[in-house]
């Protein structure tokens, strides 16, 4: 009894010394890219660091610093399902009028998913019209294409070493159809691992739904859960999903300009996380209090390692 009694006394010994420590250790500077959306109306009011509360691992965190991103540049990659249907071949042009257009301090990359990977058919460049040739027709039936979301971890782990202060994004066009056999549910774990690497990495998705060939692209069941897995990867990473129905939209236009949109109303917001053992994601809640805004943030953040 006296060895049990003694080892209770240095176990409570040593949860107090960690407890203290814990209490002492700083927070840990994280930041995390956030977009405002008019609640009411189409403005946008002026919104103030005080402005914002934020929660992380469920409880609130001190917020240290908004900064507006609207001049800022970009690492933009254009991800695309090499199993899209002819349709999309419709929308080079578009596509790549648009990157053309983007400002000369965004840096583009153009990516096709096939077979759980990313193809890379033009590095990231601010010679504009260089990635745009990049963009080519969709192989269609030889996409075979069995998972977006394994094709979306790729490329998040091929992405170029950055330092934390690069604004990361992707727009995703795909059908969003998982075939790995995950189950249609929002626990899908090749969503979900897609998902967790965005997050980790930092990258913000974007979503255009464009179906893909076959039974794959035109069975209801399926074309419902790709849509709806692209709004989750979308909503959980901080960006949008774009859908008009289940068929072919009829431009991509009116998504870009959206996207656009989105990009000149984000932020880089800095709070102080709570110091943690081991470095990774940490479940994360934005809002705004008393402001007629709405946020679009990731719900989750990954930070580092307390040292």
């Amino acid at each position: 009894m006296r060895y049990i009694f003694a080892a209770g006394l240095v176990c409570l010994a040593t949860s107090l010394t960690c407890a203290a420590q814990t209490a002492n250790t700083p927070g840990v500077p994280t930041s995390v890219i956030i977009t405002l959306e008019p609640k009411h109306g189409k403005s946008i009011p002026s919104i103030e660091a005080q402005d914002v509360q934020v929660k992380e691992a469920g409880e609130r965190r001190q917020v240290e610093a908004l900064t507006p991103l609207s001049q800022t540049g970009m690492q933009l990659m254009l991800l695309i399902d090499d199993s899209a249907r002819g349709t999309f071949d419709t929308e080079i042009s578009t596509l790549k009028q648009f990157i053309t257009s983007l400002p000369p301090n965004f840096e583009v990359a153009v990516a096709y998913m096939r077979n759980g990977m990313a193809e890379t058919t033009a590095n990231f460049t601010r010679d504009h019209a260089a990635a745009a040739k990049g963009i080519r027709v969709a192989f269609g039936a030889g996409g075979a294409d069995v998972s977006p979301y394994d094709s979306l971890s790729d490329a998040v782990k091929k992405w170029p070493a950055t330092g934390n202060d690069v604004r990361k994004e992707i727009i995703m066009i795909s059908g969003g159809v998982e075939a790995l056999g995950g189950g249609w549910t929002p626990d899908n774990p090749y969503v979900n691992a897609g998902i967790r690497n965005a997050q980790e990495a930092g990258v913000v998705v974007y979503t255009i739904y464009s179906p893909s060939v076959g039974h794959m692209g035109h069975g209801l069941w399926r074309q419902t859960w790709g849509q709806n897995f692209l709004s989750q990867l979308s909503d959980e990473t901080g960006g949008e999903s774009y859908s008009i129905g289940y068929g072919s939209p009829v431009s991509f236009q009116p998504f870009l300009e959206s996207i656009a949109t989105q990009w000149r109303n984000q932020y880089r917001l800095t709070f102080m996380a709570k110091p943690e053992n081991k470095s990774g994601v940490q479940p994360l809640r934005i809002t705004i209090a008393e402001k007629d805004a709405s946020i679009a943030a990731p719900d989750r953040v990954f930070v580092r390692a307390s040292m």
